[in-house]
């Protein structure tokens, strides 16, 4: 269905959430580089601009000076120092976000290649939820799936029962007048 049949489910999953909340022809800010998922949403009729690659740690001006509509963080918060930050800082007032979650039998990514392709966090649900709070969201839906690969052995198994990745879509909170 998608290019890389490794991350089928994930993507299928993503754009069904992502289409269940939020219109075709809306305006996406997608953090991070041209992706594989921000081609779905444009295919999909979604008006969709990615961030340069910049620091999203030290430079914050992509997500202030948007006019988007909506902000989409497919599998980026986790490699962030500070998504704190991050979150504050985005101007739009729609906010779908997903993350790898923390396995309890398994360590946080870290490639051995790739000095940037490493997990600084690796979420709980209810960490990402406190997080979204924190910094002015109200969570209006979650959805939480399995992602098990082709292998032998206990962690194998263990991936069929535990869920892996976890999305959330959220709305700023208006302040109260």
């Amino acid at each position: 269905m998608y290019e890389n049949n490794s991350h089928d489910k994930r993507y299928r999953k993503t754009m069904s959430f992502l289409k269940h909340f939020i219109p075709q022809g809306s305006s996406i800010l997608d953090l991070g580089v041209i992706n594989p998922l921000s081609q779905l949403m444009q295919q999909q009729g979604y008006k969709v601009k990615n961030t340069e690659g910049e620091d999203l740690d030290e430079d914050q001006s992509a997500l202030i000076n948007s006019k988007a509509e909506v902000v989409t963080a497919f599998e980026i918060l986790e490699h962030l120092l500070s998504p704190y930050q991050v979150l504050k800082s985005i101007n739009a007032d729609k906010l779908v976000v997903s993350v790898p979650l923390r396995l309890w039998f398994s360590p946080a990514y870290r490639s051995k290649k790739d000095i940037w392709d490493r997990h600084y966090h690796e979420f709980e649900d209810w960490q990402l939820d406190w997080l979204l709070e924190k910094t002015g969201w109200k969570i209006i839906a979650r959805d939480q799936w399995t992602n098990p690969n082709r292998g032998i052995g206990i962690r194998t198994i263990l991936r069929y029962f535990t869920p892996r990745y976890y999305i959330v879509f959220a709305e700023k909170n208006k302040p109260e007048n």
